[in-house]
């Protein structure tokens, strides 16, 4: 249970793109915050946006926004290689208390290191967007995991495939995602949540990457990636633009294992986590709900508390190095030490 608010949090967006009205509806859904302003360099984008959410102020330019007020959170919702750039001014302004920033992080370990010291050096809290690490689904698989319910840990095999036709992905312009000068790839828009999920359950770093891509038009439109961890224990993990919508994950300890097929977007979808043992199979199911609202909730719990996020920035930068590491093996066709 998070704690409970002692305000309403003043919430601001920077960029209206797609992701951005996943963080106002959330603002929407909780009593504990209100989204009170929206910055966009787009004067057409801002005004659907305000009219779709009713926000009260909108800016043209961040320099703006935050010259007219302060802010308890700032959301970062603009492309992902310009997310450092945006957090760095965000937290050097000091007219946040806390930045929300999409993942990825950053592009780059070291574009993470300077964003993660930016923050803690005006005293701002800083955290990754995986919405997923908030769903009741993924911190019951935690527990199960914890409390030994399927025994030592083996082996992680996880997908996120989107089936995007092939002539939107050879068009750079038509979304972000297919555009390199932007943050697009498969592994900055898919893998990042697999990556960060096997982390998160083996709570480890691994020691090797391997990598292997399809190539696309400007960026890789699928990845094939394997994980060692310590102890010879693994992470397969398989995703694309280019094949059949499945974002499984399946988890594998010696006495059991844990199965789940709607792992990341699931937003408002009742979802099963599957836990089979020498029992049988139990179905532990989960009611529609929405991840974005829960993510926002435990933000402003630990602006209310002081309690460390779930998501620390030194868990980003981990994340950060795994990712450029399957950049490399992608790029060399080799395995990659960490």
């Amino acid at each position: 249970m998070e704690s409970e608010s002692q305000e309403r949090y003043r919430v601001a967006l920077v960029g209206t793109g797609g992701i951005s009205r996943g963080h106002a509806r959330a603002c929407a859904n909780t009593d504990k915050a209100e989204l009170v302003a929206v910055c966009d360099l787009s004067p057409e984008a801002l005004e659907r946006f305000r009219q779709q959410f009713q926000v009260p102020n909108v800016y043209s330019s961040i320099e703006e926004m935050l010259a007219a007020d302060k802010y308890d959170i700032a959301v970062i919702c603009v492309w992902g290689a310009y997310h450092a750039q945006v957090g760095i001014q965000l937290a050097e302004s000091r007219r946040v208390r806390a930045i929300l920033c999409e993942k990825p992080l950053t592009q780059s370990a070291p574009e993470a290191e300077a964003l993660a010291a930016a923050a803690e050096a005006n005293g701002v809290l800083i955290a990754e967007a995986f919405k997923f690490r908030h769903h009741p689904m993924h911190l019951m698989a935690q527990e199960i995991i914890k409390q030994g319910g399927i025994g030592p840990l083996q082996n992680i095999r996880s997908t996120f495939c989107t089936n995007v036709p092939a002539e939107r992905r050879l068009d750079p312009e038509s979304n972000w995602r297919f555009n390199r000068s932007k943050g697009g790839g498969a592994i900055y828009d898919l893998a990042c949540y697999n990556i960060h999920h096997a982390r998160f359950i083996f709570d480890e770093e691994p020691e090797r990457v391997f990598a292997a891509k399809v190539p696309g038009g400007e960026v890789e439109d699928a990845a094939y990636i394997s994980l060692i961890f310590p102890g010879g224990r693994s992470a397969q993990i398989s995703v694309g633009f280019d094949s059949w919508a499945s974002q499984y994950v399946e988890i594998s300890g010696y006495d059991g294992l844990l199965r789940a097929d709607k792992a990341w977007n699931n937003e408002s979808l009742p979802v099963t986590l599957e836990h089979h043992s020498a029992d049988g199979i139990e179905e532990i199911n989960f009611p529609p709900t929405y991840q974005f609202t829960h993510q926002l909730e435990h933000l402003c719990s630990c602006l209310d508390s002081g309690q460390p996020h779930r998501i620390s920035p030194a868990n980003s930068i981990a994340q950060m190095r795994v990712l450029d590491a399957v950049a490399e093996s992608m790029r060399t066709g080799e395995v990659v030490l960490l």
